[in-house]
């Protein structure tokens, strides 16, 4: 996806899970690169949620960033270093695929919390949620095209699409914008928006009432919708090999790293 490229094996960067009072919490620690997801954690995200699908007290989730100022800012770049082919690419988008799935198909619901940003990875995390919640100031996106010239899967532009609708998508991914909380409060993709002392206090509020629905329903409404989304999705493992396997992804890789602005030759 996008993002920081901040992490160094002497920083935190780990996803933990709080379990109280039939709420699991889980959050993304990675403060040093405003909570960039790292492959570690991406592997954490999935077998957090894997365990808490068979986790009988566990009734909600509520996901958040560590820090106050950011929710998740993309993937680490750093890893897409080594990838010498078009095929690492399509390895890549399919491992994020596998990471995130057990999210979106948790049995019970899921709140994700926004302070700050979600970006790249973080917007496909937050959109994995069954609901959001955000500070007024913060901002969304997927800015790929003006940052390291990648792609994402299928199913990854399927999940946006549905959530936000096609042309707040292609405004991320073909304009590269960030689309601010009130615009996506109309919309109708976060749930609320609050002052950023009080998102706790709310999602715990929101938890709570969620709780005291049937889960069963919860449950079946949930996967059938993902299953929805999911169906009959196309082959374009083509267009991933293309993007990925592409100079302009090599050169705006490098220039990321660099933290040069990148120069795309189209080919």
């Amino acid at each position: 996806m996008t993002a920081e490229n901040n992490s160094t094996p002497e920083r935190i960067a780990e996803v933990r899970l709080e379990l109280r009072n039939h709420i699991a919490y889980i959050t993304f620690d990675h403060v040093a690169a405003r909570n960039a997801m790292t492959v570690g954690m991406y592997q954490s995200l999935k077998s957090i949620c894997e365990d808490l699908a068979k986790n009988s007290k566990a009734k909600v989730a509520i996901l958040r960033g560590a820090g106050g100022k950011s929710f998740v800012s993309g993937s680490d770049i750093a890893q897409f270093s080594s990838f010498t082919s078009g095929e690492d690419g399509i390895s890549y988008e399919e491992g994020i695929d596998q990471y995130l799935a057990p999210l979106a198909t948790l049995p019970i619901p899921t709140i994700a919390v926004i302070d700050g940003m979600a970006v790249g990875g973080g917007l496909a995390i937050a959109s994995c949620c069954d609901f959001r919640i955000s500070s007024s100031d913060a901002r969304f996106g997927v800015p790929i095209a003006k940052t390291l010239g990648n792609c994402l899967s299928a199913g990854n532009v399927a999940w946006l699409v549905t959530h936000l609708g096609i042309n707040i998508v292609k405004r991320m991914l073909l304009l590269a914008e960030l689309v601010t909380a009130p615009e996506l409060l109309k919309q109708g993709y976060l749930l609320a928006t609050y002052p950023a002392e009080n998102l706790e206090a709310e999602a715990n509020q929101l938890a709570e009432r969620l709780i005291k629905l049937a889960p069963i329903t919860q449950k079946s409404t949930k996967l059938t919708l993902a299953r929805l989304i999911k169906n009959n999705l196309p082959d374009c493992s083509d267009l991933i090999r293309e993007c990925y396997g592409s100079e302009d992804f090599k050169n705006g890789v490098s220039a990321f790293l660099d933290g040069q602005p990148p120069v795309w030759a189209g080919k």
